[in-house]
């Protein structure tokens, strides 16, 4: 089954009851047993969820994984794998990730003695001296946010089963659309569902997918004994989002790639970061493993000014100055002050995150009328 086939049809089934092509919200907290351990595989809403259990089915065959698990948020899947650890316990991460994932390791659970570093993953040639006994999973981003670097998530996996170590990839900003990490060797893939995969800016939503029968039974150990589940709505929302994945995330990739391509024609603009251009560091690495270059443009200007870069943010009307990404519109964000506002300025320079860098979610708007909209702003 192809992925435009799978988006629609994988796991999904008519109700049995009704015949209803469309997933029912099961609105429900409890089940009733005939008898005590006597039911119909549904005990309690926050174990399991029939709406849930068809969205867990589909994600799981969407990233050629065999199991999933459906969280509340991106970041309490995240926190759910941090969870499988103990105190001295090591994670190594790339230096430059979302700032919500950066806070979680480093106020949370740097607190409970798991200890995170920060490296650059660019050079998978270079990770493996970064690796301890005491290492237990390396965290990877790609493309990476804000500043769209690439892994290679091949050769980094090879290093971490030769050293036998855990792997997750955020597949956030790519989708299982343009790439499907597990096939490339990951142990587990993490989504903030809230993004490309509702794709409608309209629901929270998180998911873990793996392969691993042991992985999944953890997660949902954990997940069961937390409670970090979404409702059966939150389910159906990433469900009904999810029917047209393939065509909002190739349209929007269609747009990136245009307006990549007036930004670094223009004179206001010192950078431009997107995986697409030939130029980019990345760019054969991303062509080899993902399907397009994805919907997520930053550039930086030339005079590095914060106050600029402030008219911009607000002189834009079709691209929305909000938090988030991959939905249906466009939007406009300054990773310093608001998504990566939690990680050090120090730090956010090492990586080139200025403060006058600015983060496009690039929606599936027309692309001239998104252009024009750009332009008045940088003018």
């Amino acid at each position: 089954m192809k992925f435009g086939t799978k988006v629609i049809h994988a796991g999904i089934e008519p109700d049995p009851s009704t015949g209803a092509i469309m997933t029912p919200i099961f609105q429900t907290s409890t089940y009733v047993q005939e008898a005590p351990g006597k039911h119909k595989g549904y005990e309690y809403a926050r174990t399991q969820n029939p709406t849930r259990s068809v969205l867990e089915t589909n994600l799981a065959a969407l990233e050629n994984g065999k199991h999933a698990i459906c969280f509340s948020s991106g970041l309490a899947a995240m926190d759910n794998i941090l969870k499988m650890f103990k105190p001295g316990d090591e994670v190594i991460s790339t230096n430059d990730l979302y700032g919500g994932s950066y806070r979680l390791m480093m106020t949370v659970f740097k607190k409970f003695g798991i200890k995170s570093k920060f490296v650059d993953m660019s050079k998978a040639d270079k990770i493996s001296k970064y690796i301890t006994k005491k290492t237990k999973l390396i965290w990877i981003e790609t493309p990476t946010n804000p500043m769209l670097s690439i892994v290679d998530i091949k050769a980094i996996t090879a290093v971490a089963k030769k050293k036998k170590v855990l792997t997750c990839v955020d597949n956030t900003f790519a989708s299982p659309y343009l790439q499907t990490p597990l096939t490339l060797g990951a142990d587990m893939v993490l989504h903030s569902a809230t993004k490309f995969l509702g794709g409608h800016s309209d629901v929270i939503h998180g998911c873990v997918i793996t392969k691993d029968k042991k992985i999944a039974a953890d997660l949902r150990f954990l997940q069961n004994a937390a409670g970090a589940v979404p409702g059966p709505m939150d389910c159906f929302l990433i469900l009904r989002g999810i029917k047209t994945l393939h065509l909002r995330v190739q349209r929007s990739c269609d747009n990136a790639r245009k307006i990549a391509e007036f930004l670094d024609a223009h004179n206001k603009v010192s950078k431009v970061y997107y995986p697409g251009f030939k130029k980019h560091p990345g760019h054969a690495i991303a062509k080899k493993q993902m399907k397009d270059f994805g919907a997520m443009v930053s550039f930086d200007l030339k005079n590095n000014s914060y106050r600029t870069a402030k008219k911009i943010l607000s002189g834009t009307k079709l691209f929305s100055l909000a938090e988030s990404l991959g939905g249906v519109e466009s939007l406009i964000g300054h990773p310093a002050s608001m998504t990566h506002a939690s990680i050090p300025k120090k730090e956010r320079l090492k990586v080139g995150l200025t403060d006058s860098l600015i983060r496009l979610s690039i929606g599936v708007e027309d692309v001239d009328d998104l252009i024009k909209d750009l332009a008045k702003a940088l003018g």
